[in-house]
């Protein structure tokens, strides 16, 4: 309840912070839309401007032609040196391509285009007028070249001409102004874009910084309320195995010793009972005529019975309390342990065995183990050969139980399987660890390793 409490205190800073971040790139897309706005505005306008400008420049050639061919043909007439012909020539082919080029230029301007036109009708006035003089003076007419040249009509055309190219040229000036000022009004847009852009970016970074901060809090209160919950169970859970250990090692305890005390019972009644009828068998034999076939065998009968019966009364009491083990030790308990079950299983058990000093509740640990071991090799293996060992090293106790048998896979015993369950249970209450390798077809290797002494 108090990490959900706290999720929903910090929930919406967390939602806050969620619209920071896409608040920045907003603004950040913003602020590249300005830019790029602001570029292709001033691109645009640069064009312009160089358009206007390189107006301006056909103008004033333009204009220098003009003067360069009244110049030539005035030297013409004053002189008659052909010289002076060559730049009126150069300047008169010229014109027509600086009127061209004019024409392209206010191809999409009715207005400056129809200036164009009065230019170009008054510079046709002005070549015809040199034209006429030109020929005059070719044609030897003194009076009549001279009287065109002093007439006022060669100034008045230039006079209009010049007045046509610098409404051209004046013009263009207007509008290279213009797009100077746009220049200056995008520059302006963007930098006040990009200012306002980035101080919204920079706030909105800063509230990112801060809700991140916050965000990390609360991911740094909730991994302490984790650890805090993740240390509890633990401590719950050590608490919970501690406990179940305890009660499985007092029930493995209690199960002995009520094997130990049937043992005892079977041992004393059902022993004395079955020596009882025993020795009435051979009581009977001493006083019943056993010439009889019928009697004699039944007689033998009885007594096979009652040897049979002894047999399996001593089989149970050491299946349940080995009195080998306490009596003759470890070593020798597991012989006769190996022995009679190679006997009664058909099996080939091989022992190595090596005298260790273990307590007698570890002793106990290890026959259970190696009896519960051949009683599953027996049911499950389909061994042919089994080996049993004990090997004493400097610190530990190696007991292994290794069979020929199918093998399995440990990975997928079992839950409900107890038989591996209750030998680890057995060797780690002990002390030690349990091993189990095996695989289909292989064989299994049950190992365990004891300490020497365990505190």
């Amino acid at each position: 309840m108090t990490m959900q409490a706290t999720f929903r205190r910090w929930l919406p800073k967390v939602r806050r912070m969620a619209l920071s971040l896409p608040m920045a790139l907003l603004a950040a897309m913003v602020l590249v839309g300005i830019n790029e706005t602001g570029h292709m505005r001033s691109q645009e306008a640069l064009q312009q401007m160089s358009q206007w400008q390189t107006t301006r420049s056909v103008v004033n050639r333009l204009l220098q032609s003009m003067l360069d061919a009244e110049t030539g043909q005035r030297g013409y007439l004053l002189t008659g040196n052909e010289t002076y012909l060559e730049p009126y020539d150069k300047a008169m082919a010229a014109l027509q391509s600086h009127l061209d080029a004019l024409r392209n230029q206010f191809v999409d301007s009715k207005e400056d285009l129809q200036e164009v036109a009065l230019l170009s009708r008054q510079v046709s006035r002005k070549l015809a007028e040199m034209e006429l003089s030109l020929r005059l003076r070719r044609q030897g007419n003194e009076d009549a070249w001279k009287f065109v040249l002093h007439t006022d009509m060669g100034r008045e055309n230039m006079d209009e001409i010049r007045k046509h190219a610098h409404a051209l040229i004046e013009r263009s000036t207007q509008r290279i102004q213009a797009g100077q000022a746009q220049v200056i009004h995008s520059l302006m847009l963007s930098r006040i874009g990009i200012a306002t852009v980035t101080a919204i970016g920079l706030f909105a970074f800063f509230m990112y910084l801060r809700q991140a901060r916050a965000l990390q809090l609360v991911s740094q209160r909730e991994q302490a309320l984790l650890e805090y919950e993740r240390d509890r169970l633990e401590g719950l859970v050590r608490e919970r195995t501690a406990t179940l250990s305890e009660l499985a090692n007092h029930l493995q305890q209690v199960r002995e010793d009520e094997r130990g005390h049937l043992a005892r019972e079977l041992h004393d009644e059902l022993g004395a009972l079955l020596t009882a009828a025993k020795l009435d068998v051979a009581r009977l034999k001493s006083k019943i005529d056993t010439s009889a076939p019928d009697v004699s065998e039944r007689l033998k009968h009885l007594t096979d019975t009652l040897n049979s019966g002894i047999a399996l009364k001593r089989r149970i009491i050491e299946d349940l309390r080995p009195s080998s083990l306490s009596h003759l030790g470890l070593t020798a308990a597991l012989e006769i342990l190996t022995r009679e079950y190679a006997q009664r299983a058909g099996i080939e058990v091989e022992t190595n065995l090596e005298a260790v000093e273990l307590p007698s509740s570890v002793q106990l640990t290890v026959y259970r183990m190696v009896q519960e071991a051949l009683t599953n090799i027996g049911k499950y293996a389909k061994a042919q050969k089994v080996l049993v060992s004990v090997q004493a090293h400097p610190n530990h106790v190696a007991v292994q139980v290794h069979d020929d048998g199918v093998g399995f896979d440990p990975a997928g015993v079992s839950v409900a399987s107890h038989g591996l369950a209750g030998m680890r249970h057995r060797v780690e209450a002990a002390g030690g660890r349990l091993t189990v390798h095996s695989s289909p077809g292989k064989g299994t290797l049950l190992s365990a390793a004891l300490p020497l002494q365990h505190h």
